[in-house]
């Protein structure tokens, strides 16, 4: 029995309606409404994991999250990410989480990662861990791209987090389940699901409504848009 994430669910959207969030989801179709599946989305900003949840909503899914054991050692976010049967992930001991996951893929839940595993500064698909693969193929479950835009002016590493900002327009993206069956490698996969990130982001991020307000303004957007964002690492782009 839930006890925790809808009442989460809730307040999350109710504090998007308090900021006017202008928040379009399209590709719902391809969350199944039951059965596990892997849900992997690029990741520009803290708050990607709330908007990715909400991407599973049209089809009535609850996600869960694959994030950092010390967000679960907090005293106040501790409580909530186990209440909502998040999965901790001790970075120096993966092997216990990534068992975790699969047994909850196997279970028939919908587990979200970010293959990326840190915050793209340069607002592109950087190089992809090939955990999210492992676990679809393993576990024999779907495995589902997803490019979120827009949280990034909110709340993005190395700048000042703007929670209470009105009006940002976000963008969230589905796309069709990368294979996962027959003879690719989990590596194989990963670059298919890499070329796939790369193609949604771009869609989201042609698609965006609103422009910098100025040339101080262009920080939120990629070099390749004409913004000022960070070029992408070479280490990062293969």
């Amino acid at each position: 029995m839930e006890l925790v994430y809808p009442p989460v669910v809730g307040l999350v959207k109710t504090m998007f309606r308090v900021l006017d969030n202008k928040i379009t989801v399209e590709g719902a179709e391809h969350i199944p409404s039951n059965g596990g599946a892997v849900l992997a989305s690029n990741h520009s900003s803290y708050l990607d994991f709330m908007y990715c949840g909400l991407g599973a909503q049209p089809a009535k899914r609850l996600v869960r999250f694959m994030a950092k054991k010390e967000v679960f050692d907090h005293k106040i976010s501790g409580p909530l990410m186990r209440g909502m049967r998040h999965i901790p992930v001790d970075r120096k001991a993966g092997t216990g989480a990534f068992r975790h996951a699969i047994e909850a893929l196997r279970g028939g839940e919908i587990i979200g990662v970010f293959p990326e595993a840190t915050i793209s500064v340069s607002f592109t698909v950087k190089a992809l861990k090939s955990g999210a693969a492992r676990m679809a193929q393993e576990a024999g479950v779907p495995l589902i791209p997803m490019a979120v835009w827009g949280p990034h002016r909110l709340w993005t590493k190395g700048r000042k987090k703007e929670l209470t900002k009105r009006h940002v327009p976000v963008l969230i993206k589905i796309g069709e389940p990368v294979p996962v069956t027959g003879d690719a490698t989990p590596e194989e996969i990963t670059a298919t699901l890499k070329e796939r990130l790369t193609v949604l982001l771009g869609e989201v991020q042609a698609a965006y409504p609103d422009k910098p307000s100025g040339p101080d303004d262009r920080w939120w957007l990629p070099a390749h848009l004409g913004g000022t964002a960070p070029l992408p690492s070479p280490a990062n782009s293969v």
